[in-house]
């Protein structure tokens, strides 16, 4: 910053602004959402291990219980070809009750049809008040879905005769069976939920860091601003200084009172109004390519109809335009063609805006990555304006920022998508 005192030689002191403008702070930024990114994956292969560990003793307790309801089964079995064949046996009531208890305990759905077809059931339920049709069509649909579950348990009964038993698993089998995966659901519903808190806190810190920023910058650009315009005056004042040098020095103080009043407008929630798009484009991009390399040419394809506005914030919608532009003079190496397009798509809502550049494009893997706060594929540079530029699409705009195609050695194009409205709607909504 130029000291104020005229008596002085100007001297210059690192403004605390500058002190960010370091590879340090680039590769801080870029090594902390690395690390998250690195996280999130850790975070869900330990979910996806839990899940699968949790789905195989799952498994392997449902495999131990339906073995042993299978045993049940063919004791309840033997316990019916004994009272068969021992008609006369004391301890009738008593085995009886033992083998009943014993498939009533794991409530096991059984049928047991005799040598005569005639059905025998345990645990089946019905409807209340079911009339006898309706249990026996329910025995006939219970009967056909045993026969796909499970292999028939044969019960001898004398004289050649066979009976047979069949069954499904228990209810708290079929639970248990699909407990997993209902237990994976919760897990996957509360890791989305939990993403969604720590998301939504993220991102209102990142909210908090980034008006701070844009306070503390715009307020410390404020003092140099009053010095300028005192030497502005003080030059202009002395007949033995050239008055071109005071306007050259007043145009650069122009330009960074609007880069103030960007910063400003970034702290604070901006005002925003129905402007001609396709006019404030040209214009801007003629005031741009004036201080860019002549061998930068810039064409403006605009398609828009006439009338065709939209809600703007000026100084931070050509800020966009202007990180965009230079980011592509910057790839182009200060060489080649710029094409910038404008179009609003029948029976669409959204003005499209296409900024395509001839430079060196990017890999699949930087073009996700371009708007991370620090990441950059230039050496110098904090790595922000493209950051800044989509925050200011979206979250100021309600409009949408994103590399549109990007191919290695041929370029890359930039597209802006931003609410529509046509002047004749404006007219009608006023009147």
């Amino acid at each position: 910053m130029i000291a104020e005192t005229p008596k002085n030689k100007p001297r210059f002191r690192l403004h605390p602004v500058a002190l960010l403008n370091s590879d340090k702070l680039r590769h801080s930024l870029i090594g902390t959402y690395e690390k998250k990114g690195v996280l999130k994956y850790l975070i869900g292969i330990v979910l996806l291990g839990l899940s699968i560990g949790s789905l195989f003793y799952t498994n392997d307790l449902v495999d131990k219980l339906e073995e042993r309801e299978e045993r049940e089964v063919k004791l309840y079995g033997e316990g019916l070809r004994y009272i068969v064949n021992s008609p006369d046996d004391e301890n009738f009531n008593v085995i009886m009750s033992v083998i009943q208890d014993a498939v009533n305990f794991y409530q096991i759905p059984v049928i047991y049809v005799d040598e005569n077809n005639f059905p025998i059931h345990r645990n089946i339920k019905f409807p209340q008040n079911a009339s006898l049709r309706e249990k026996e069509r329910i025995i006939e649909a219970q009967l056909i879905k045993m026969k796909s579950e499970h292999a028939p348990v044969p019960v001898q009964v004398g004289d050649g005769k066979v009976g047979y038993i069949y069954y499904s698993n228990s209810f708290l089998l079929t639970q248990l069976r699909y407990y997993p995966f209902v237990q994976l659901s919760v897990m996957l519903l509360i890791g989305y939920l939990a993403y969604l808190a720590f998301s939504a806190a993220r991102k209102a810190e990142q909210n908090r860091v980034w008006v701070g920023l844009a306070k503390e910058t715009a307020h410390q650009l404020g003092t140099p601003l009053s010095s300028l315009m005192a030497w502005v005056e003080y030059f202009r004042s002395d007949p033995n200084i050239d008055p071109s040098i005071a306007d050259e020095i007043e145009k650069d103080v122009v330009r960074l009172e609007m880069i103030t009043t960007r910063f400003s407008n970034i702290g604070s929630i901006p005002t925003l109004k129905e402007e001609p798009l396709s006019e404030i484009v040209t214009h801007f991009i003629t005031y741009l390519q004036k201080r860019v390399s002549s061998k930068v040419h810039f064409f403006i394809h605009d398609q828009l109809a006439e009338g065709q506005t939209a809600l703007l914030n000026k100084n931070l919608f050509e800020w966009v335009v202007e990180n965009i532009c230079k980011n592509a003079v910057d790839a182009m190496s200060g060489i080649g063609e710029l094409h910038v397009t404008l179009q609003a798509p029948p029976q669409s809502k959204e003005i499209l805006i296409d900024i395509t550049d001839t430079g060196k494009g990017m890999t699949k893997a930087n073009a996700s990555k371009i708007f991370n706060p620090g990441f950059s594929t230039k050496k110098r540079g904090w790595g922000l304006g493209l950051t800044l530029a989509k925050r200011i699409i979206e979250n100021y705009h309600g409009g949408k920022l994103f590399v549109k195609s990007s191919e290695v050695g041929k370029g890359t194009t930039f597209r802006i998508m931003l609410p529509a409205r046509v002047m004749e709607e404006i007219i009608q909504h006023e009147a």
